[in-house]
C-alpha cells in the first residue's frame, strides 16, 4: 500500500476533534485574517509593513494546517476503543496494563494512532517503540522495548 493510500487510525472522538479544530480554522481562524489583511492593507505601502507580512505568515500557517487537517480527514479510520470485544492480544483500539520492571511501576494505555497519540493522558501511539513492543503479545508476556537502553515490560491485562 502507498503512504499516498494509506489509512489513519483515530478513534470517534479524535475524529470529531479533528473535524473541531477544521472548522475553528474555516469559521474563525480564516475570516480573522481575511480582517487583518484587509487592515493592514489600508495602512497603505505594502513594501515596509510589518502588520501585513504578519498577517500573510498567519494566513500562510492557517492555511496549511487547514490543507493537513483536510488530508487527515479523507485518510481516518475509525478504531473502536469502546467495543466490548474482548482483546486476546494487544492490537490498535486496546487498553492494556503493563508493570514496567526496571522502574517498577504499573501503567495502563490505549493503543490509538499517532494522531491522537498523548502519552502523559495514556493514549500510546501505535507506532511508537513501547507500542511496537507489545502489539500481538498476550498477558503474561514479557517483551523488549528496543529504545537506545532497552527496557522490559510485562503485559498484565488486555481490555
Amino acid at each position: 500500500m502507498s503512504e499516498r493510500n494509506e489509512r489513519i487510525p483515530v478513534t470517534q472522538e479524535g475524529l470529531d476533534e479533528l473535524n473541531r479544530e477544521l472548522r475553528h480554522l474555516i469559521d474563525v481562524e480564516r475570516p480573522d485574517v481575511i480582517e487583518d489583511l484587509k487592515a493592514a492593507r489600508a495602512q497603505g505601502d505594502l513594501s515596509e509593513n510589518a502588520d501585513y507580512d504578519a498577517a500573510r505568515d498567519r494566513q500562510a500557517r492557517v492555511e496549511a494546517r487547514i490543507r493537513e487537517l483536510e488530508a487527515t480527514i479523507s485518510k481516518v479510520e475509525i478504531i473502536d476503543i469502546n467495543a466490548k470485544k474482548k482483546h486476546k492480544t494487544v492490537a490498535l483500539g486496546a487498553t492494556v496494563t503493563i508493570y514496567d520492571m526496571e522502574m517498577e511501576i504499573e501503567e495502563t494505555f490505549t493503543i490509538v494512532g499517532s494522531v491522537e497519540a498523548d502519552p502523559e493522558n495514556g493514549r500510546l501511539s501505535n507506532v511508537s517503540p513501547l507500542a511496537q513492543a507489545m502489539l500481538e503479545s498476550k498477558v503474561g508476556d514479557v517483551v523488549e522495548v528496543a529504545v537506545d537502553e532497552p527496557y522490559q515490560v510485562k503485559i498484565l491485562a488486555i481490555k
